[in-house]
């Protein structure tokens, strides 16, 4: 919960006692490397906790950074009800109402947003930024990162489980027998996906904002009005679509891909799947936040930036942080909680 100190503090400061800010612990330190599954049922049993112990909630929403981002994502499906009646259920009514919604925790979703998330893993061309593009570099991360970071690891390569069943991230595109994780995406009221365009040499530009090679266009360099080094906001409508798939090509692919690191096969199996998981989900719609430090005094630490993780070290994120704080200004909301890398 360190990381979000400054975060939390501008919370608080703008928000006041409307707001209760919660910073998960649940997956503090090494937990992060049991896998984004389990550790999505950690953050999501910590908030069914929190929820229980706080009886005058009524709204939720979760700010994320990083990998949370996809612990964020994989614990709301487990926390996903498609037909709550969110008044009577707070109250102790057992009756139903006419209009049962959906809910998260038993609460009304407000605001999801995530900060330098790796939506689409971290496998494809230049999506690892600290590889630099080199091929010989892109063809040892993958057995390397298996090792020091483990299960999530394997999901971040796409290269989990067995070969004839899709990836996690992949599944985590769509509804399935794991997780109602698009729906439980379409329950906010906004998604939020904010990436640094450049300098972040943890995750891409591509993956955190959900977008295709194609669609990187130039950023603007100066900064919006009152948020220094936010340079662009897109509304993404949804794009309708029968949502993601898993080709007998990707499943024969996948299984090179877990055997080598590299060759045209395996590029070929990233291309399918980044695509496939573009196409879930971008079935609900997203605000994406382009964010450059490239006039920052430490434009390197753009990943730790972004959210201001120390700071008196990444205090350049500033802007973005009130960036944040002023959308969830506009919003009737009680609770936000946030979860931790």
């Amino acid at each position: 919960p360190s990381d979000w100190t400054y975060v939390e503090a501008e919370l608080r400061r703008q928000l006041g006692g409307n707001f209760l800010i919660y910073a998960s612990s649940a997956n503090s330190y090494t937990k992060t490397l049991a896998g984004v599954d389990v550790s999505g049922k950690r953050l999501a049993d910590e908030v069914k906790q929190l929820v229980h112990n706080v009886e005058s909630l009524t709204r939720i929403s979760f700010l994320a950074h990083s990998l949370g981002g996809l612990f964020a994502r994989h614990a709301i499906s487990v926390l996903y009800s498609q037909d709550h009646d969110l008044t009577n259920a707070r109250r102790g009514i057992k009756e139903k109402s006419l209009s049962p919604k959906p809910s998260i925790a038993g609460l009304e979703p407000v605001n999801f947003i995530t900060l330098a998330t790796p939506h689409l893993g971290v496998r494809g061309k230049n999506q690892l930024p600290m590889l630099l593009g080199v091929p010989l570099l892109e063809k040892l991360a993958p057995p390397i990162a298996t090792i020091l970071v483990r299960r999530t690891g394997r999901q971040l390569f796409l290269t989990d489980g067995r070969a004839s069943k899709p990836p996690l991230l992949l599944r985590m595109a769509s509804d399935c027998e794991d997780g109602k994780f698009i729906s439980a995406l379409a329950a906010f009221k906004f998604r939020i996906a904010y990436a640094n365009v450049s300098y972040d040499h943890m995750v891409g530009w591509r993956t955190s904002s959900i977008r295709r090679e194609i669609e990187l266009v130039k950023p603007p360099r100066r900064s919006l009005d009152g948020y220094k080094h936010v340079v662009d906001v897109e509304y993404c409508p949804p794009v309708p679509s029968d949502g993601p798939t898993f080709p007998p090509k990707a499943a024969k692919s996948k299984e090179t891909a877990q055997r080598i690191s590299s060759s045209e096969e395996v590029a070929e199996y990233h291309d399918i799947l980044e695509e496939e998981m573009i196409r879930g989900l971008q079935r609900v719609g997203w605000k994406k936040v382009d964010v450059s430090f490239h006039s920052a005094l430490w434009p390197f630490f753009a990943h730790n930036n972004i959210h201001v993780k120390q700071e008196w070290l990444h205090n350049a994120g500033a802007g973005v942080v009130a960036h944040v704080t002023d959308h969830l200004k506009q919003q009737e909301s009680s609770t936000l909680i946030t979860s931790n890398l």
